[in-house]
């Protein structure tokens, strides 16, 4: 199997990279997008970067996964674009990969825009990638319309929630993706089986003993042999907004995506606020809420996307609203850092689930 994606992974830029025009005032000028600064390439149009997916470093991880799959004697081969975001489209046996994995370059303006970078990582590339191909498998051999796997999984025709309430202790599910993804719908939870039972020396048998997750991991098996050497059903080689013909610039894009993910607090918690810091500084003592919060911020957002399974950016947002707020109310840290670090991480974690189930009703799937 070749090795997964990754920046050192990443061929010759001369074979994956065009050049595009940049206004000059009164000259154009032709430039590589990979030199340009964020602003410049904020303005660049989805077609102008000129991906080819089979000069990129995915294309090893999805060779990967044809291995995979190979070795498991299913002729099914996922056929995979760029897109805008992850997913498998309903009737189409084929992956849409985010287009920021093309290069570096297109990477870091991800993780500066959004605070993230989803998959970008070869482990996590990997388990995405499985992830979808479950979702794609169900497609090319019909297996929704299969009675038998509706009974283990539920009807996939079910519409999906606006957000979901995840049970941590239940066994009932596999673990694969964060914040137990697999209780998000009965079509995840197939994509999330699928995906624990290809990879590579995995010991799902002895891992979910006793679990009735085994269950549908047995199931999962034995519907995985009954289709090994056989043609697909669906045939349909359609690729689904392909960024290679959009005209959206990148900056256009990332506006989208803020506006999805970000926040619209009308009402600050401030009564919240004041149980965690004070209005006058402690004797000795001037360090103001906005600066440590400010400089705990990395950390934090971490620490809350782990026990929430919010977005990155949406953590982010609401911070800047708490250090604003801060400023704005005067208030000062009072006790240890250490004291103050965990009374904060309490209070994010209460505020953003309250946030989700009070306002947005929403944590996407």
């Amino acid at each position: 199997p070749g090795q997964s994606p990754s920046d050192s992974a990443a061929a010759d830029p001369n074979t994956s990279i065009s050049y595009t025009n940049i206004d000059m005032g009164l000259k154009t000028k032709k430039i590589r997008w990979q030199y340009l600064n964020d602003e410049q390439l904020l303005d660049c149009r989805f077609k102008d970067l000129r991906l080819n997916i089979e000069k990129c470093p995915v294309f090893d991880g999805i060779q990967q996964l044809y291995c995979e799959l190979q070795e498991k004697r299913i002729r099914f081969r996922p056929h995979c674009w760029f897109g805008e975001e992850w997913f498998s489209p309903d009737g189409i046996p084929g992956i849409s990969i985010p287009f920021y994995l093309a290069h570096p370059r297109l990477k870091k303006l991800e993780a500066r825009q959004m605070y993230d970078v989803e998959g970008g990582t070869p482990q996590q590339f990997m388990q995405l990638l499985r992830h979808e191909a479950g979702h794609a498998i169900m497609t090319a051999y019909q297996l929704s319309r299969k009675p038998d796997c509706r009974r283990i999984f539920g009807q996939f025709s079910k519409r999906y929630p606006e957000y979901y309430t995840p049970r941590p202790q239940s066994r009932r599910f596999v673990l694969h993706l964060d914040w137990w993804y697999a209780q998000a719908h009965p079509a995840e939870d197939f994509a999330e089986t699928f995906a624990v039972w290809l990879r590579p020396r995995s010991n799902w048998r002895s891992e979910y003993r006793g679990w009735p997750a085994l269950k549908k991991l047995e199931y999962m098996d034995g519907l995985m042999k009954s289709i090994s050497g056989k043609s697909m059903l669906c045939h349909r080689r359609n690729k689904i907004e392909p960024v290679t013909n959009m005209s959206k610039t990148l900056r256009r894009h990332y506006e989208e995506q803020k506006n999805y993910y970000g926040v619209n607090i009308k009402q600050f918690y401030d009564q919240e606020l004041l149980r965690v810091f004070d209005l006058k500084p402690p004797p000795g003592r001037r360090r103001t809420a906005a600066t440590f919060l400010a400089e705990m911020g990395p950390k934090l957002r971490e620490v809350c996307v782990q026990s929430t399974g919010e977005h990155p950016y949406t953590i982010s947002q609401l911070l800047k609203e708490l250090i604003q707020r801060c400023r704005e109310l005067k208030l000062y840290v009072n006790g240890a850092d250490d004291v103050s670090s965990m009374r904060t991480v309490v209070f994010m974690s209460f505020l953003i689930m309250n946030y989700l189930h009070k306002i947005r009703h929403r944590i996407p799937v």
